[in-house]
């Protein structure tokens, strides 16, 4: 009755309707058993109100199994990334629920070296163990507590280098980047001004999702303060969005990641960039033109992550602006990208606005969602790849179908989370990006007429 919680990502529900403490106890033991008796786990938690009675029964279901638990306490997901990596454990868990609204909450599983559970990297088997109880709790483990927060600090502050002073507004959205951002700035030397600094976990101010709507006094502040950049983060830190010298929202790995890409490039030429498959064009030709080499990935951070591992690539970014660099253990996290986009700036003459209108943004058509039942979908987009196959396009495959031809591309990708099909259009002309999109909608629904 509780398997809906468990999402291709991470383990997510409403609390006290899909979260309860018994169900967090519970979870806590299929991840112990499963990672293993005496294995040490890294447990951190956001500043949701849920957050320490979940933290608590997640724990007592750890112990209960053998692990070995260090808690760090309220921290960003990156710092329990950080902190897996860092320390050497064997595995964490972040108890947040990221950018959704304040009443949910969830877990982020990591085996060793940071790597995320996620759907066909062991969620399954963790669900598997958490419905069939099959708990091992023939010992019992410990707890014991670790300050983390200065240490990740100092080691970010040691990653980047200024050239001059900068002024930045930071947007912490009442969540745990509070903790952290401000005082990495501040040590850089920046001169920062911070909105929405209390941790409040009902996010009074904005939305833990740093959507465009969400962000207009910091976009007002930054107007106010002359600053060069604006910098917001979603509940969990793991995100970030911009705002630049005008006031404009930037927030989409299709500028972030171009932007980024040919900065590190200069440097490190021939180097390795991962970019999901969700991406423009533009990433890819922008990397190509700064002499890297372009890898098209499947969505989600678990995915980019091993992928840049795997490839010894330098950067990875996904088109919802998660950003990786290689600088911290290949992880993403906003607060590093955040402190990364300041040192690019500290290091050129130019604005920030300059950076995004150097990047072009083709014609697009936005995501559009077809009800599919979820019995039904792997098997129409088995069919789909076959169709469009056999009518000669060239296809990605790597996550749903991509179809690409001269004029752009249209990708058809079953959701995650949804009894859905999604598409998504690109090409040089919005013309040729409605014509890619109605040709592959119009298929789609073909597809899902033979089954329903």
């Amino acid at each position: 009755m509780d398997e809906h919680i468990f999402r291709a990502y991470d383990i997510r529900g409403i609390f006290g309707k899909d979260l309860t403490t018994e169900i967090a106890e519970n979870i806590g033991k299929a991840f112990g058993t499963y990672i293993g008796s005496g294995k040490e786990i890294i447990v951190g938690r956001d500043a949701r109100l849920s957050g320490e009675v979940l933290k608590a029964a997640l724990i007592k279901g750890l112990i209960s199994v053998g692990c070995n638990v260090i808690d760090v306490g309220i921290v960003t997901t990156p710092v329990v990334y950080f902190s897996i990596e860092y320390l050497k454990k064997d595995g964490g868990v972040m108890i947040t629920a990221s950018h959704n609204p304040p009443e949910w909450n969830g877990f982020k599983l990591c085996g060793k070296n940071g790597i995320s559970i996620s759907e066909s990297l062991g969620l399954e088997k963790v669900k598997e163990i958490f419905i069939e109880q099959k708990f091992d709790t023939t010992k019992k483990g410990s707890i014991s507590h670790r300050e983390i927060v200065d240490e990740y600090i100092k080691f970010v502050v040691g990653k980047v280098k200024l050239k001059k002073k900068l002024k930045v507004v930071l947007d912490t959205g009442n969540g745990v980047c509070a903790l952290t951002a401000p005082s990495i700035l501040e040590r850089l030397g920046c001169d920062v001004v911070t909105i929405n600094k209390e941790l409040d976990g009902r996010f009074p101010n904005r939305s833990p999702d740093p959507t465009e709507a969400a962000l207009e006094a910091l976009r007002s502040v930054v107007l106010e303060e002359k600053a060069d950049v604006g910098i917001a983060f979603d509940g969990d830190g793991d995100r970030v969005a911009f705002v630049d010298e005008k006031g404009r929202y930037i927030s989409s790995g299709n500028v972030t990641i171009p932007i980024f890409a040919s900065s590190i490039l200069k440097a490190n030429k021939n180097s390795k960039i991962v970019f999901d498959v969700c991406c423009s064009n533009a990433v890819e030709e922008i990397i190509k033109a700064h002499n890297g080499i372009p890898l098209v990935n499947r969505v989600g951070r678990a995915y980019i992550r091993n992928r840049m591992l795997e490839e010894g690539a330098i950067f990875g970014g996904e088109h919802s602006n998660h950003l990786f660099f290689s600088d911290i253990f290949s992880f993403d996290d906003g607060v590093f990208a955040g402190v990364k986009m300041v040192e690019l700036l500290s290091n050129s003459d130019k604005p920030i606005s300059s950076f995004v209108d150097a990047i072009p943004i083709y014609p697009s058509i936005s995501v559009k969602e077809i009800v599919c039942p979820d019995n039904f979908k792997f098997n129409i987009m088995k069919n789909l790849k076959k169709r469009f196959s056999g009518l000669g396009h060239k296809i990605i495959d790597l996550d749903g179908i991509k179809i690409i031809n001269s004029d752009g591309w249209v990708l058809i990708r079953p959701s995650n989370t949804l009894p859905a099909i999604k598409i998504n259009s690109e090409a040089k002309t919005m013309d040729k990006a409605k014509e890619l999109f109605s040709f592959a909608e119009n298929i789609v629904r073909e597809e899902i007429a033979e089954y329903v």
